[in-house]
């Protein structure tokens, strides 16, 4: 595997809603505390880091009492707003630990397909990244219903990777990567170590989502390393339940898929 992320100056970290909840029951708290220490440890590498996180809904269920996720798009509303408070709460002070400040920025699909106000977020972004915040980004699950019904995170990251330009995108799951078929039904599933992004044969062995916490399955992590790979980053699918992932991968470390853009 080419050592996308050890060469990369500028990274989009995608993490899924089981990676930073307790498997729906509100936020983990300890791990996204592990999260802003790999970050820590990625901005002494030199990178420039922007998370793009779920979990709001996630968040505002537990907070709500809900333990099923619903499905009426007002009450789905209802659970962002709610959760997101929580979420900015647990980053902003997992972050100060390290004495990084974060900025909560809230997208969506109609701000980066108009040219004023996609211009309008990329350089709000890189002006955080100039003074040394770190973004985390979120879709604005409360006012856009497009977004709960159809989106997901991952095409989130991979657009804000074209976005602001960004090197690579990381998309941490709960999976060890792409495999060649479902390894939970698939003794013979063989985890894909590298290929070329936008390759229609990975769309085929990309499965659908693997829980119901998250929206996203691992084919729209095939598909979003696609859309990176327009403005020439580099993808890796990895899980993030590996310790110190980040960390490993900055330092040239083969863990999971890597997608790579074609050059």
């Amino acid at each position: 595997m080419s050592k996308a992320i050890q060469d990369a100056e500028c990274i989009v970290i995608k993490v899924g809603s089981t990676l930073v909840t307790n498997r729906g029951q509100g936020l983990d708290h300890a791990a996204i505390g592990r999260w802003a220490a790999q970050m820590a440890e990625l901005r002494k590498m030199g990178k420039q880091v922007v998370m793009v996180s779920s979990g709001a809904i996630a968040e505002g269920m537990q907070r709500l009492n809900w333990t099923k996720r619903p499905t009426d798009i007002h009450e789905l509303q209802a659970a962002a707003a709610v959760g997101q408070m929580g979420l900015v709460q647990v980053y902003e002070t997992c972050f100060a630990q390290y004495g990084i400040r974060t900025a909560q920025v809230l997208l969506t699909n109609a701000d980066l397909a108009d040219e004023q106000r996609n211009q309008n977020a990329r350089m709000t972004l890189l002006t955080l990244l100039k003074h040394g915040v770190v973004p985390i980004i979120n879709e604005n699950d409360t006012v856009v219903t497009d977004e709960i019904k159809f989106g997901d995170n991952d095409t989130l990251g991979a657009l804000v990777t074209n976005l602001i330009e960004a090197d690579a995108l990381i998309i941490l799951t709960d999976q060890g990567g792409l495999f060649s078929a479902d390894p939970r039904s698939d003794a013979n599933a063989h985890l894909i170590q590298e290929a070329q992004a936008g390759d229609p044969a990975l769309e085929k062995m990309a499965g659908g989502a693997g829980s119901d916490i998250g929206k996203g399955g691992m084919l729209t992590k095939v598909l979003a390393a696609k859309v990176a790979a327009q403005s020439g980053a580099d993808t890796v699918i990895a899980s993030g339940l590996e310790e110190n992932v980040l960390v490993r991968l900055a330092q040239g470390e083969s863990i999971g898929s890597q997608l790579t853009a074609k050059k």
